[in-house]
């Protein structure tokens, strides 16, 4: 699985294939917390560890991710981290100690990372010969998922649109990661 002569392959693979499992985790734990199954602290940790991540990521896929497609999920990548950050101080500020309001950070945060990967996956679609539909798919599970959750009139509901964002954006992630 691993050349054990090269100490760059485990960290080559999980940059690879990380985001497959890290995508639906993300939306999973999401869900689990508007279901109250998980505490907000819990997903405040989770944005803090996915800043890191995201840095870390783009940082050391750069010149990788410099033209074509993932050009386009660099800059997701890059616009994300600020979106991420809006979360991380959304949760800061449910303590009250930021003079911040929560609740418009934290919708930046769910719509931003909802959205943007829309428009990753819309691009994609338009640049690749296989899997478009797949791409496709992941946009249009995005869009309906913000609407979803704008529209949602109780957490359950809140939760199976945050599932179909999650559906939507592994299903493209894996298509990507499997057949890139």
């Amino acid at each position: 699985m691993f050349d054990r002569g090269d100490p760059h392959a485990v960290f080559r693979s999980l940059r690879e294939n990380g985001p497959a499992l890290l995508v639906p985790a993300a939306w999973l734990v999401a869900a689990a917390t508007v279901l109250g199954a998980v505490s907000t602290h819990a997903l405040f940790v989770a944005h803090v560890v996915m800043s890191a991540l995201l840095v870390a990521f783009v940082v050391a896929s750069w010149r990788e991710m410099g033209s074509g497609v993932l050009r386009a999920w660099k800059l997701v990548i890059v616009a994300g981290t600020p979106v991420t950050l809006a979360g991380v101080a959304g949760f800061l500020a449910l303590g009250g100690t930021l003079g911040l309001r929560p609740d418009a950070l934290l919708a930046v945060s769910l719509y931003g990372w909802v959205l943007l990967p829309a428009a990753g996956f819309a691009y994609t679609g338009r640049r690749v010969e296989a899997g478009v539909r797949i791409y496709d798919l992941g946009a249009a599970c995005c869009v309906a998922g913000a609407v979803g959750v704008a529209l949602a009139p109780s957490s359950t509901w809140t939760a199976v649109a945050l599932a179909v964002v999650g559906a939507g954006q592994t299903v493209g992630i894996l298509d990507a990661t499997l057949r890139y």
